[in-house]
């Protein structure tokens, strides 16, 4: 890819400010990208089937499977949306094809999607919990192990109210992933893929167990999907439940479908996370879609058709109705304590995924309003960096309000707040679609891989499945708007309100952007790199890399050049800017807009160095995780060094930690380098990064010593050296770690308990040497062959 980078030499009175377009990702094999998306996808067949037998009666398994077996096709619609050059998700692509204002719509609509999928999570996870509380203590009664205190006047056991408890437990997660993204602890693909793991167990269990329950008391399917087993609730009639209109034929197979819509929830995750898919990546896409695609109708589509078949129509819809794989948990053939031994478990497993849907739709809301904040649609205020842990927690702070108002709102009803969630599901899928159908006339460029069946006549391509696809949407969202007088309601104010706000904030963006651009361009001389390397940056080999995060307490720089002659070693300066979930891989000059923070960041920047009497360069590097932005660009620019402040949200060995797993992930070649950690009071921590020659203390040296004098004493040992017993002890020891794995670890954790311990990480030693004085200090750094000049 050519250059954008600009030839004139800067003027003397500006600095040079390298920003990097492309964006600096860590990149997850198809099985983690499943993983990720099923964490979201997943969680609806958890209460996804309860909600449409209520709406349209006995039939809706068989809707719930056509729904899973039309995501296949909605998803191939976000595969060939992926495949092509926009990259972003919904707002990306709807911009693209329709402009600004529908891209405002439709992320209003994703956003009304996001924002209660959280609720609907927590919700339902309070549900089974408190369900399952509630069966024990049922079960303790019975056995006369309940206390009097708990038993009514009538001999019934204490029973929790569903709504009312369930909306208690699903605000305190809420909270609680609050905070966790205040902090700015995400989610992982590491985590998604060991909760899949554990729900996959439970998936196995319940189709071997319940095919086993079926075959012993026959089978017995819900009346098939036809018009005149449709039994629509008042409810679910919306604002046609008083016209007198008869619901029939086709009308009234697309308002059932409507009313199944929410199982497919999740979809847009997808488009999240491609741009972390490893390579190839539209193939690795396409093995991810299939995955999950698999795994959704098997596991979304088969519970709620086995749950319709195995619980009694009573219990299931009066029970069991928001928690039905709870339900068939009871109802399987089979002794009764394993029977509540499996509920259990399929209720750790529920708490699992639905937590963790909680988590994601914050992930990925905030990533959405990330998203749409560096186009300048929203405001820096939004944008602005939390004091302490450098997070967008204003934006945190704005979805948790709506989630936590959405679960007051719904007092733990499940019913209501799914009638509301298919609005931003339907309506965010309706836009994706419909404009991947304009690109298809507007953009005649290359794609990867087109939605089939496509028509050729001539020179005219007719994509026949597109075309199908979307109206398919657009007909199940139209009449939605009729029988969902919740979703309608609640969704039409919700994405009027943020349409409402993104348009003014962006407004004003625009008039402050042009100030601000003015400004940026009289201080420095902005140069679009496509990709970072030394000669780009104009750096010499072994150089420091700084990292900048708060422009009132630049303490890692000043470190720096108090200790290092610029004219033998190069500095710069790095920032990482922060990317939300479902941003471009790559970025073009026209996209990326400076924020007040970066300038008032970078200024700072060049005024310390300025009164050091040092020269420095400035580089930003977007990137979705700083860690990994970190590694990327020290092995890039090909440093010896990376200098960092002391965090306020983790310690300066996880900073290492953190560090060392993503320089693991690295590909080869990668460089090691020295970590310097610096503490607000002067402290300095030196850890090293990748594979290194151990520190060994004088004790260790004298028993390799006094090992080697023995040894030699045999004449045939005459020419033995230190590090042949070294080697040797090494060999050997990994002789015996793969026969006596157990004892070796073992006796090495006793040993580690009775001696001082020694970091490490992710397979490779961090050791880190604390230096609370200067002299102390100085000698860590010959140690860590630190910068010359020091």
């Amino acid at each position: 890819m050519a250059s954008t980078r600009t030839i004139v030499a800067p003027p003397s009175d500006r600095v040079r400010l390298i920003v990097a377009s492309s964006v600096m990702l860590t990149f997850i094999s198809f099985w983690r990208a499943a993983a990720i998306v099923l964490n979201d996808l997943g969680s609806s067949a958890f209460y996804a089937g309860g909600i449409a037998e209520q709406a349209i009666g006995a039939a809706a398994p068989w809707f719930i499977l056509g729904i899973m077996l039309f995501s296949f096709a909605v998803r191939a619609v976000y595969v060939e949306s992926c495949s092509m050059f926009t990259r972003g998700g919904v707002y990306r692509v709807v911009k693209e094809a329709l402009g600004g204002g529908f891209a405002k719509l439709s992320v209003s609509a994703l956003m009304f999607d996001y924002i209660l999928t959280g609720p609907i999570s927590g919700v339902s996870a309070g549900q089974y919990i408190t369900g399952l509380m509630n069966e024990l203590l049922v079960v303790a009664n019975n056995s006369h192990w309940l206390p009097p205190a708990l038993i009514n006047a009538h001999g019934q056991p204490f029973q929790f109210d569903m709504n009312y408890t369930s909306a208690v437990f699903a605000a305190a997660v809420t909270i609680y992933y609050w905070w966790e993204n205040i902090k700015g602890i995400e989610e992982s693909s590491d985590k998604a893929l060991r909760i899949m793991q554990i729900t996959t167990i439970m998936v196995v269990i319940l189709f071997l167990w319940g095919a086993y329950s079926v075959m012993v008391r026959g089978v017995h399917l819900p009346p098939p999907p036809t018009p005149s087993n449709l039994r629509f609730s008042p409810d679910a009639l919306g604002f046609l439940k008083n016209s007198g209109l008869p619901i029939f034929g086709l009308f009234g197979i697309i308002m059932a479908f409507g009313h199944s819509i929410l199982a497919m929830s999740g979809e847009e995750s997808l488009a999240q996370v491609n741009r972390e898919i490893q390579h190839p990546k539209l193939k690795n896409l396409k093995r991810a879609a299939i995955v999950i695609a698999i795994y959704s109708l098997v596991f979304t589509g088969g519970a709620t058709l086995l749950a319709s078949m195995l619980i009694p129509d009573g219990p299931r819809t009066q029970i069991y109705q928001n928690n039905l794989i709870a339900g068939l948990a009871m109802y399987m053939v089979g002794p009764m304590f394993w029977r509540v031994a499996f509920r259990v478990f399929v209720v750790f497993v529920g708490f699992l995924i639905l937590s963790g849907a909680i988590n994601t739709s914050m992930i990925g809301s905030t990533g959405v309003l990330m998203r749409v904040a560096e186009d300048g649609v929203l405001t820096d205020w939004f944008r602005k960096p939390h004091p302490r842990f450098g997070t967008s927690y204003r934006i945190v702070n704005l979805v948790f309000a709506l989630q936590m108002f959405t679960i007051i709102a719904s007092r733990g009803d499940v019913i209501t707040i799914g009638e509301a969630y298919a609005f931003g599901v339907i309506w965010s899928f309706t836009f994706n679609s419909l404009a991947m159908l304009v690109l298809r006339w507007k953009y005649h460029g290359e794609r990867g891989w087109k939605v089939p069946p496509n028509l050729k006549i001539g020179k005219i391509e007719i994509p026949l499945g597109l075309m199908c696809v979307f109206l398919v949407l657009l007909s199940v969202a139209t009449v939605n708007l009729f029988t969902k007088s919740v979703a309608t309601v609640t969704g039409v104010m919700f994405a009027a309100s943020f349409f409402v706000i993104f348009t003014i904030s962006e407004r004003a963006n625009l008039r402050k952007h042009a100030l601000t651009a003015r400004q940026m361009k009289d201080h420095f001389q902005l140069e679009h790199q496509d990709n970072i390397d030394r000669e780009s940056v104009a750096l010499r080999p072994g150089g420091i890399m700084v990292t900048m995060r708060d422009a009132t307490n630049p303490v890692a720089l000043k470190w720096v050049l108090g200790r290092t002659k610029t004219e033998d070693r190069d500095v710069v300066v790095m920032s990482v800017r922060m990317m939300g979930a479902g941003g471009p891989e790559y970025l073009s000059a026209e996209d990326q807009s400076f924020s007040e923070h970066e300038q008032m960041l970078f200024t700072k920047a060049v005024s310390v160095a300025e009164s050091f009497g040092k020269k420095i360069s400035l580089l930003v590097v977007p990137a979705g995780d700083v860690f990994a932005a970190l590694v990327q660009s020290a092995n890039s620019l090909e440093v010896d060094s990376v200098c960092s402040g002391q965090s306020t949200s983790m310690t300066a060995e996880d900073q290492a930690f953190h560090l060392g797993q993503a320089w693991e992930n690295l590909p080869e070649p990668k460089r090691q380098f020295n970590f310097y950690v610096v503490g607000q009071n002067g402290e300095v921590k030196v850890f090293y990064i990748g594979p290194h020659a151990p520190t060994l203390g004088p004790d260790d040296v004298q028993l390799v010593h006094r090992l080697w004098l023995n040894m030699r004493r045999d004449p045939a040992m005459q020419d033995l050296h230190h590090s042949d017993i070294i080697t040797y002890a090494l060999t050997r020891l990994a002789g015996q770690y793969a026969r006596e794995k157990l004892e070796i670890l073992r006796d090495l954790r006793n040993y580690r308990a009775a001696d001082a311990p020694t970091l490490r990480g992710n397979g490779q030693e961090l050791t880190g040497v604390a230096t609370p004085s200067t002299a102390a200090q100085e000698q860590a750094l010959q140690a860590a062959k630190a910068p010359r000049g020091v």
